[in-house]
């Protein structure tokens, strides 16, 4: 086989401090995995150390084997690595259980990677059980494989039926295997993705703006309808949800109807319609209600706005896995059901900035409208220093949209020392010499912290496309580093080394205002607004 592949002490790619250096040109997958079975330790602490850092090499390959295999793929390429040797050429037995041990380390170290990542893949269900039957015919030939046996039935959560216990060597009599099938309940699930998950429910007043809901995936459309009719002050009896299906077809949706499919996808476009007239509601007529939404807005403390921001924010970024990012940036269209939780928080930053712009060109009053100014500045603020740069991206991005910045009657009334806050804000957003400014501030900050999304992905899209993925069918390792590093950001985010938590406790009140957030998307609507407030000289 051919591989120019080479694992050297002196390295041009830098492994991180305190580990093994290694350097990688390319290689097949084949002979990559291979390199990595032959060079893994099997000293007791390395096996039995939880959380202990693994292998710069090791690491990299389990981040971004999807860019050049598949799942499916890898899954059989460990199972050839458990079994191969076990009817052909010549091996004493201590070969043979060191080289299954490998396979079983590097295998929880994939697992304890993915976390529920991979949960719900058909292909790592049907490998987990296989492997598993495996471990258990072993057993008896290889007693010292009870340990590894046990971890793997803790670490997969097997079923009870199917317990170690049967199959150890110091039983008197061994018991007789009972096949695994997919079908079995082999795998014991701790309560479905869809049920668990929490997402963003768009919900349509008009046919420009909507509004923005916290809910769980596992939603139906009472459910929903309530909260709307409740956000609205209208009787949920007046009120009908329609799911709006693509090309144009009209869904009108049951109480009990799921809002969101199996891989978190909803149903469709959702509309609230005044009941039997079929009229989509206008909540922007009456301007006594536009006043009570101003005053309402303006009557919340920043801190606690900025805290319930991060806290939704926190909730969404702390369940991305890293491998999200690969699969974003590598198979956008096929792999959409791995990127839930990174397009989510994408969505998200998307929203707050058009809630800034909604909230700001839906005050009618001159005063008032500085007032909330003023407070977006300070929510901005805050969130930088509750160590959120995704909602401060996204708060000043909103005052900085051309429809709101156009204000200048709006903004000459700012008074000087929030004009100097913003600035010292907007320097951080500035994108000169790379977004130099943002990324220097944002490395001083502690754990855990969230980054702003889009110029991390922006990252990766250098990365791959300034890289060949292969030279001559070969893996080029240096790029897949390259990409690891950068992904592992978002473990180094999520890590709370200090152990103090992350999210604090927020008002109900500005929660329940955050959790359903009233946006208008579309633009022409914005700028129609902007120019009402001041029209063009």
């Amino acid at each position: 086989m051919r591989t120019t592949m080479k694992a050297q002490t002196r390295a041009a790619v830098t492994a991180p401090a305190g580990q093994s250096q290694y350097m990688v040109v390319s290689g097949t997958p084949e002979k990559i995995l291979e390199h990595l079975l032959n060079d893994l330790m099997l000293d007791d602490d390395q096996v039995t150390t939880q959380g202990k850092e693994p292998d710069t090499l090791l690491d990299d390959f389990l981040l971004t084997y999807p860019v050049f295999m598949s799942t499916s793929d890898l899954c059989q390429a460990l199972l050839g690595h458990y079994c191969t040797k076990r009817y052909r050429g010549k091996e004493d037995r201590k070969e043979a259980l060191e080289r299954k041990r490998k396979v079983l380390h590097l295998v929880s170290q994939w697992l304890a990677l993915c976390k529920d990542f991979l949960r719900n893949d058909e292909h790592v269900k049907l490998f987990l059980k296989t492997l598993y039957r495996f471990v258990l015919d072993d057993i008896y030939e290889h007693p010292a494989l009870e340990n590894d046996g046990r971890e793997l039935q803790k670490l997969y959560q097997l079923h009870r039926r199917h317990a170690l216990d049967e199959y150890s060597p110091h039983r008197k009599r061994k018991v007789l295997f009972h096949q695994l099938s997919l079908k079995e309940p082999g795998l014991h699930v701790r309560g479905t993705q869809r049920e668990t998950r929490e997402v963003l429910c768009h919900v349509y007043i008009t046919m420009d703006s909507y509004l923005s809901m916290r809910a769980h995936a596992g939603v139906v459309a009472q459910d929903l309808l309530q909260a709307v009719a409740d956000r609205l002050d209208v009787p949920r009896g007046e009120l009908e949800l329609v799911a709006v299906t693509y090309p144009g077809g009209r869904l009108l949706l049951q109480p009990q109807d799921r809002l969101f499919s199996d891989s978190l996808r909803m149903v469709g476009r959702l509309h609230v319609y005044r009941k039997e007239l079929g009229e989509i509601l206008n909540p922007f007529t009456d301007n006594s209600e536009l006043q009570h939404r101003t005053a309402r807005m303006l009557s919340l403390n920043t801190w606690d706005v900025a805290v319930a921001l991060t806290n939704f924010d926190w909730t969404i970024f702390d369940s991305i896995n890293e491998q999200e990012l690969v699969y974003f940036t590598f198979s956008r269209h096929s792999c959409s059901s791995y990127t839930v939780a990174l397009e989510l928080l994408l969505q998200r930053c998307n929203e707050v900035q058009l809630w800034v712009m909604t909230e700001v060109l839906l005050c009618p009053t001159l005063c008032k409208r500085v007032q909330l100014i003023k407070k977006f500045i300070k929510i901005a603020a805050h969130c930088k220093a509750q160590r959120n740069l995704n909602g401060f991206f996204a708060i000043i991005l909103g005052l900085n949209t051309a429809a709101v910045s156009r204000l200048n009657q709006t903004w000459e009334k700012i008074p000087g020392k929030f004009k100097k806050i913003l600035s010292e804000l907007e320097a951080i957003t500035d994108p000169s010499l790379n977004h130099k400014a943002y990324r220097d501030s944002f490395k001083k900050m502690k754990a855990p912290k969230i980054p702003f999304l889009p110029l991390l992905l922006k990252d990766m899209t250098f990365i791959h496309e300034g890289n060949k993925t292969f030279h001559d069918n070969v893996v080029n390792f240096e790029k897949l580093h390259m990409i690891a590093n950068t992904v592992r950001l978002i473990r180094q985010c999520q890590t709370d080394h200090m152990g103090n938590g992350f999210t604090q406790k927020s008002s109900p009140e500005v929660q329940a205002y955050i959790d359903y957030l009233l946006i208008i998307d579309n633009q022409e609507t914005l700028f129609e607004l902007s120019n009402r407030l001041e029209p063009r000289v």
